[in-house]
């Protein structure tokens, strides 16, 4: 890395405290929360400012309103069992607007698509491995 970049990142880390501080606030604005993992990986400055950063701006993108991006969190949170990230942006969702029953939607909707996960190669294994009922 050229020194005058590694210098600029030098610069920027060393406002980590004050970053971390703004990070909090916007995390709070965000979700109605701190995220018990933001205070635990705050830990690691020099990790911690770029990616929750990218973090924050990718939960907000440019191209969906509040309401939509909350709708696809939840959706992934579903797909991975993510308990406490479904916790914290179901309670954002509706602080956007988004009625129970949209979010239920989501869910089941997450819900289908995992089942299908399941059931695609599985039933490609059953089939190759005890044929199609046509070759009984």
């Amino acid at each position: 890395m050229r020194p005058e970049i590694k210098n600029k990142i030098q610069d920027l880390l060393a406002h980590s405290d004050e970053i971390n501080e703004e990070i909090d606030t916007m995390a709070e604005e965000m979700l109605g929360c701190v995220p018990f993992i933001l205070s635990i990986l705050s830990e690691r400055p020099e990790a911690f400012v770029f990616n929750t950063l990218g973090d924050l701006y990718t939960g907000r993108p440019k191209s969906m309103d509040v309401r939509t991006a909350e709708l696809v969190t939840i959706a992934a949170a579903a797909a991975h069992k993510s308990e406490a990230c479904l916790k914290v942006h179901i309670s954002a969702a509706m602080k956007a607007g988004v009625t129970r029953d949209e979010i239920l939607d989501t869910i089941l909707i997450a819900a289908l698509m995992g089942r299908t996960s399941i059931l695609a190669p599985s039933l490609r294994v059953f089939q190759d491995a005890a044929g199609s009922r046509e070759e009984i």
